[in-house]
């Protein structure tokens, strides 16, 4: 039968109109979205004649890790690269998101200037605009202390020199005063004069120790954190500027001591055991606190952070937290039994440093050494020339005898010694420790095996050893008979190396930023918290070593491989352990690394971090902190961000 025109042109549009929607429905279901979702995905479309904006899309990603066996890194890695791509995933790519986001997380609107720090940010390309959540912790107990309190510790604690601290102090947009500087805060003042002309009248107090400063006990510490939460608030309407002409500033013209003067309750502590302060800084019924708890058997407390097969790290942040590891570590890391510049307080102080382990509350800012330009500390490339297949396959380890003071009693305990002491062929001739090997039945599958003897593997494939001594009392002369000074090894000898290890030494290594930045692959041991921690992801982008470092040889054997495979062993000789080289797994770390370094820990990232620092820094010092800030839905920013017509119908 013959079809009328008209009867055709509806049957067209029925079946045109069920193909849409049934393309547009599978479309939502494929992506499982509602709502948000929806519009944040409409905003990372591309559209004709719309370039997209440098941080909605990043180009192509290496997919995720396929571990090739059982072994608890292999493992590990591809764990590691689920959680870094659940990161990179939730980033907020428009001003829009980016304010959401932050009311949803923090309970309050983004500080006065929030809007140019966002411009400023994406204009020096930063990765992750929404990754700032140290600082956020870092501030949160200060809300529960009056401003003007704030900034009467801020403007003063510089006053005793002996006290180790520096004072800022900006006006007018510019820093217009500095007092009792060192090296430190002449660093720290080329930094601010980047950002100072967004910022509001303001003195800082900054460490100038190596060693970081404030314990608050925790029962306090829970008191400041629940205040913070019950000022949490989003009113419809904020100032949108910070206040001006604000008291409790220092006066600089006279600088007389202001009638009443904050003690910020200083107490000397050096060379002392550090656990006795920190661990009031720890819950009650932690292992610092509880004696009982303290007593259980160390390999229950590792698995919280460790595997039981090879001891590997699997919770890098736990692995460095004093009110879990202390009471296994507190004798075996230099500042924690013999500091040499200890001088904390119990109180709740305004005051910024470079780290600080995970019992502190001093303020974080990048290192001066990440931003300071020396040779000895700044990547370069053309001394990094050798792609991982040529580079030897050893790991290497240079320094001084820095970490605490050592006497002729104690400097077999510091942690420098230590390592060099595990890595030295010679002095583990006669050790065994424990690696993981194949189990012979089970190709893939592993064991422990504790009775492996490291020194033939380490007299290949370890370069370690101390280049000077200093610390000591009354002198370094013991030294003497103990360790043969070897040259130093600047990055262009370093970076010949496969594997860079990274430890502490007073406080934080410097060198952390060049070491990820190479070719090589950084291997990091720590009890420090830095600036840029929650931006590094072990077994992404670095590799963990436990604070003890019992896991070394575990970690090499796993990358460089040892013994003979089962089915190649002689019948009836028994064979020493076996673990497949894991070549790739090392290099695709390393690359990881260096190319995850390029975006996130560049210059600009540190700018971009100080900046925001001192932006929510300014409004807790302001008296009207509850009543100032950036309350727009961030919408003036939609045609800088790229938005188009449509996302503002979505939104």
């Amino acid at each position: 039968m013959k079809i009328s025109k008209p009867r055709k042109r509806v049957l067209f549009l029925i079946v045109a109109f069920l193909t849409v929607f049934a393309l547009v429905a599978n479309f939502f279901v494929f992506l499982g979205l509602t709502g948000a979702d929806i519009r944040s995905q409409f905003s990372r479309l591309p559209l004709p004649g719309l370039p997209l904006k440098p941080w909605h899309s990043d180009g192509k990603v290496e997919g995720p890790y396929e571990p090739r066996d059982a072994h608890p890194i292999s493992q590990l890695m591809a764990e590691a690269d689920r959680v870094w791509a659940t990161y990179e995933n939730s980033r907020s790519t428009t001003f829009r998101q980016t304010v959401g986001k932050y009311r949803r997380k923090y309970g309050r609107h983004p500080p006065p200037g929030f809007d140019k720090w966002y411009q400023f940010a994406r204009a020096k390309r930063v990765h992750n605009i929404d990754d700032f959540d140290q600082i956020m912790d870092d501030l949160r107990p200060f809300w529960a202390v009056e401003p003007k309190v704030l900034r009467n510790l801020a403007a003063n604690m510089w006053r005793d020199d002996k006290d180790g601290v520096a004072g800022i102090h900006i006006r007018d947009h510019k820093v217009a005063k500095e007092n009792n500087k060192s090296w430190r805060s002449e660093t720290l003042i080329t930094l601010i004069n980047k950002i100072v002309k967004y910022l509001p009248d303001m003195d800082i107090a900054m460490n100038r120790l190596d060693q970081p400063r404030v314990v608050v006990p925790w029962e306090d510490m829970q008191a400041h954190l629940q205040k913070e939460l019950e000022t949490r608030m989003i009113p419809p309407m904020t100032n949108p500027d910070f206040t001006t002409g604000l008291d409790n500033l220092l006066n600089l013209t006279s600088e007389e001591e202001p009638t009443h003067k904050e003690d910020p309750e200083w107490f000397p502590a050096h060379g002392k055991q550090y656990m006795d302060t920190a661990k009031l800084a720890c819950p009650p019924e932690s292992r610092a606190r509880n004696s009982e708890l303290a007593k259980a058997e160390v390999e229950d407390v590792e698995a919280r952070y460790k595997t039981r097969l090879g001891g590997i790290i699997t919770n890098f942040n736990l692995s460095s937290d004093l009110c879990t590891v202390g009471p296994e570590i507190q004798d075996q890391h230099g500042l924690l039994y013999s500091g040499s510049t200890v001088i904390p307080t119990k109180r709740l102080v305004p005051i910024f440093s470079e780290c600080k382990v995970n019992v502190n509350s001093d303020i974080l800012f990048p290192a001066n050494m990440y931003w300071k330009h020396d040779e000895r500390y700044d990547y370069d490339q053309k001394h990094d020339n050798l792609d991982w297949e040529h580079k030897e396959n050893s790991i290497i380890w240079r320094g001084v005898t820095s970490g605490g003071t050592q006497t002729v009693d104690n400097w077999q305990r510091m942690h420098r010694q230590r390592l060099v002491k595990i890595l030295n062929a010679t002095e583990m001739a006669d050790q065994a420790v424990r690696i993981l090997t194949e189990q012979p039945e089970k190709q893939g599958e592993f064991e422990n095996f504790r009775q492996f003897h490291p020194s033939h593997f380490a007299a290949n494939h370890t370069d370690v050893g101390f280049t000077g001594t200093m610390s000591c009392v009354p002198d370094c002369k013991f030294y003497d008979n103990v360790y043969t000074i070897k040259p130093t090894a600047p990055f262009p000898e370093q970076f010949k190396h496969k594997f860079l290890v990274d430890v502490d030494g007073h406080s934080f290594s410097g060198r952390w930023h060049a070491f990820l930045e190479s070719k090589s692959l950084g291997i990091k041991s720590t009890i420090f918290r830095e600036w840029h921690d929650s931006r590094l992801f072990a077994w992404r982008h670095f590799v963990p070593m436990d604070n003890r470092y019992d896991d070394v040889y575990s970690i090499l054997t796993y990358f460089l491989g040892v013994g003979t495979p089962p089915n190649q062993q002689v019948a009836g000789r028994q064979e020493d352990a076996y673990v497949m080289e894991h070549q790739a797994e090392g290099k695709r770390l390393a690359n990881q690394g260096r190319e995850w370094a390029k975006k996130v820990l560049r210059r600009d990232d540190i700018e971009i971090y100080m900046f925001r620092l001192l932006l929510e820094y300014g409004r807790i010092m302001d008296d009207n902190r509850d009543r100032i800030g950036y309350s727009g839905d961030g919408g003036e920013l939609d045609k800088y961000d790229g938005v188009t017509h449509t996302d503002e119908l979505a939104h």
